[in-house]
């Protein structure tokens, strides 16, 4: 190929025009192929999108109905455009492979060769079983007997891997994601939380999170949050902690937070990010931004205020050992108090700690450098962060990457990448694990753990993720909303009995296990 070959090339791939039009039909004249909607050549789904909207556009068109042809072709359109949005995100997700393949070139042949056929996210784990299952299983033998330090050399689950955090070793890879409740009084957890939480643990999660626990009563997001900053508060915890140790084998992880600009809220369903009717307390954040116009304008924080809130996050820790848990997240993500530091959206500061992400990151570093200093060096410490502000002008990916460099130099172990909530006014691309590629970035450019969130549901996501190498852990909060035994079902529908199941429920195991395994023979769902 020629250097100007070589540079059209690169142009079209680069320049490549993503084209979604917003309406697809004029009288009697549509839109199809890329004309309506563009899939990047490098998912090789263009024509494809093309042929699928014409078979949908003809039948729309011939079905026997009293329709008009506008409303024909409305329908067309509805029923279109939902699988267009997902072939777009697939190409999307292939070409941003390609374009960061310079860092997956150290991943071993095989989880390379892995990564790349499951690259736009519709090629997952078990449709690879149906195309090739020798291959899958010698593939699941070979990350075993990687997970596993050469102890076992087993086709499992890739969810199933066991994973070492500190001293911590959880049995999969399934983490119940922090999810507040609103439940507490005073700060104090209680029945709820204890139910939540050790449901959750005997259903199997490897790892469970506590909701964003506040460091001092201003520091709630709402009058419902828990609190770490009393010992009544630790003994409450210390009560969940002692029962999920005593009957299951999950790790129990703390997360500390401060809410910031966002807090003196009312509860979740009572108006999400709505100030109190009365009885608010004042809240304060790195810059004097209000969250939104209905909010409280915040004081910015002066040197006093960071000193006693930073002692206030080393008190909480303390309390934290004494109530047993395995592991501690601080919470730098979502616009909270620390977040807040971080984004130029919400930084607007002209001292030593605005301006640069240098200048910006530096309380926060503080914080975590104190956390770090008290908690046990053989229980691992970790931050959330938001890797994306969805806002023009806010933190990009590349920034999130210096980010996780800096917070593992102040010693962070792992980092929980999850994106957004740190504006009103952001703008998300949503869909199924659309903030894993985030992650994966990090992990491969850091080789730092991390954690997943973001629209995972289905065993085939952890499963992929985890053998793709884009992430160590994934977060599950809504499938565990709907579902506390998630993982152990997923053990179920996967034909996979290595997991511990309660004592008091291993009749069930049997039943589910049966119903099951008929399922996958006869193909039709339970």
């Amino acid at each position: 190929m020629s250097n100007a070959e070589h540079l059209r090339g690169s142009a079209a791939w680069l320049n490549f025009p993503r084209v979604n039009c917003a309406r697809w039909h004029l009288n009697n004249i549509v839109l199809l192929g890329d004309a309506a909607a563009t899939a990047h050549f490098s998912v090789g789904s263009g024509t494809r999108l093309a042929m699928e909207s014409a078979i949908s556009l003809a039948e729309k068109l011939t079905e026997k109905s009293d329709a008009t042809l506008d409303q024909r072709l409305a329908r067309y359109e509805e029923d279109r455009r939902v699988e267009v949005l997902r072939l777009q995100n697939a190409a999307r997700n292939s070409t941003e492979w390609f374009e960061q393949v310079a860092i997956k070139a150290h991943l071993e042949p095989e989880q390379f060769n892995y990564s790349l056929v499951t690259r736009s996210q519709r090629v997952s784990h078990e449709s690879l079983r149906a195309r090739d299952a020798d291959y899958l299983q010698s593939f699941e033998r070979w990350l075993c007997r990687k997970a596993t330090h050469g102890a076992r050399d087993e086709a499992v689950p890739p969810m199933f891997l066991p994973f070492e955090l500190g001293s911590s070793k959880l049995p999969n890879r399934v983490a119940c994601s922090p999810m507040d409740m609103y439940s507490a009084v005073d700060g104090v957890v209680g029945e709820f939380h204890f139910v939540h939480l050790g449901a959750r643990a005997l259903g199997g999660a490897g790892l469970i999170f506590t909701e964003m626990t506040c460091v001092s009563p201003e520091g709630r997001i709402t009058p419902g949050c828990a609190g770490l900053y009393n010992d009544a508060q630790m003994h409450a915890y210390r009560r969940i902690v002692d029962f999920v140790h005593a009957h299951s084998d999950a790790v129990f992880a703390l997360q500390l937070g401060h809410s910031g600009a966002k807090g003196s809220t009312r509860l979740m369903w009572e108006g999400d990010n709505e100030p109190l009717p009365g009885g608010n307390w004042p809240v304060m954040s790195a810059s004097a931004l209000p969250w939104s116009e209905r909010n409280q304008v915040p004081r910015e924080m002066t040197r006093a205020d960071m000193d006693r809130v930073r002692d206030e996050f080393v008190a909480a820790a303390e309390r934290g050992i004494q109530a047993g848990f395995d592991l501690l997240e601080m919470h730098a993500a979502h616009g909270y108090l620390l977040s807040a530091f971080i984004s130029p959206v919400t930084n607007r500061r002209r001292d030593e700690y605005g301006g640069s992400l240098e200048n910006r990151l530096r309380y926060p570093l503080e914080v975590m450098r104190a956390l770090r200093a008290v908690w046990p060096e053989e229980r691992a410490l970790g931050v959330r962060i938001s890797a994306t502000d969805w806002v023009e002008g806010g933190i990009r990916i590349e920034d999130s990457v210096e980010i996780a460099r800096a917070f593992r130099d102040a010693g962070a172990q792992f980092i929980d990448v999850s994106a957004g909530q740190v504006s009103a006014e952001q703008r998300p691309v949503y869909g199924r694990m659309f903030q894993v590629p985030f992650a994966e970035r990090i992990r491969l450019e850091l080789g730092m753990t991390t954690l997943a969130v973001g629209n995972i549901y289905e065993p085939d996501h952890v499963n992929s993720i985890v053998a793709a190498g884009r992430a160590d852990i994934c977060l599950l909060a809504r499938p565990h909303l709907w579902d506390p035994m998630w993982t152990l079902r997923a053990a179920a529908q996967l034909g996979y009995s290595g997991v511990r199941w309660p004592n008091q429920y291993k009749s069930g195991q049997r039943q589910i296990e049966t119903l099951m395994r008929r399922a996958r023979e006869s193909t039709e769902p339970i």
